[in-house]
């Protein structure tokens, strides 16, 4: 039966892997008033919503405060995607 050839193998990493590692570099973690900011976003709309329901707000019970809460709350959100 015939014998195999042996393989050499390099001491140094292949091209594609050094260019993966370059294309997805590490931006770092996200700064403070990022977080800050996410965080006062989603609590502030709880707070627009709750208050409006307990007709606390002026203007009575209103859609506005409603989808102004929403809003701000799925701003929190989208903000959370890009959290580090």
């Amino acid at each position: 039966m015939p014998v195999s050839k042996k393989r050499v193998r390099k001491a140094e990493p292949t091209k594609s892997k050094k260019i993966s590692s370059q294309t997805f570099g590490d931006k770092g973690p996200s700064p403070r008033w990022y977080i800050i900011t996410m965080s006062v976003l989603m609590i502030i709309g709880v707070l627009i919503i709750v208050l409006n329901y307990l007709t606390v707000l002026p203007g009575s019970v209103s859609n506005w405060y409603l989808w102004s809460g929403l809003g701000l709350i799925g701003i929190g959100f989208v903000m959370t995607t890009e959290y580090r």
